[in-house]
């Protein structure tokens, strides 16, 4: 199906959960590349209505983005629709400190906005339970954490990786 038919069909439609099921290679780059035609559905819904400027909705996307394509589909090989929200803390408090040259709290914030608008977009829309957008913005929202979680990074010292990384380990 072509990324414009795609677009035209109801979200549930376009983007059944069984197609974000991951057991190979193949099927994490199926995956990733209709997360990609769903984060560009998700920008167009935003600005529908003047909800969002384009800008903003590009940057929520963005920020989605990062979280499901890099971490749940390509670190964790996961579905998108069944993701535990332990792994919006695990993300922010452990992956993206040490994946990023330069963490800080405001680009780690916007993404967890994306992240959270996002999870919120697809209960709307039946395709994950309310109850489980209300449990990844509760973990988006932990700011304080994460800014400990960031200061802590930047304090280790000789062997303390090991000790900081225990403390929010993202592989479980």
């Amino acid at each position: 199906m072509t990324q414009t038919a795609r677009l035209q069909l109801p979200l549930a439609a376009a983007f059944p959960e069984a197609a974000f099921a991951i057991a190979s290679f193949a099927d994490e780059i199926r995956a990733d590349r209709l997360c990609h035609e769903l984060l560009r559905r998700f920008a167009a819904d935003l600005t529908t209505g003047g909800q969002f400027a384009p800008a903003a909705a590009g940057a929520l996307a963005h920020g989605a983005d990062y979280f499901l394509r890099e971490f749940v589909i390509g670190e964790r090989r996961e579905n998108i629709y069944r993701l535990q929200p332990k792994r919006v803390r695990q993300f922010a408090g452990n992956w993206y400190i040490v994946r990023n040259l330069e963490p800080n709290l405001p680009e780690l914030l916007a993404i967890l906005e994306g992240v959270t608008i996002f999870y919120r977009y697809l209960a709307e829309h039946g395709l994950v339970p309310p109850a489980l957008a209300a449990a990844v913005g509760e973990q988006a929202a932990d700011s304080e954490y994460f800014n400990a979680r960031i200061e802590a990074f930047w304090a280790i010292e000789g062997d303390g990786f090991d000790r900081w990384d225990r403390d929010c380990p993202f592989g479980d």
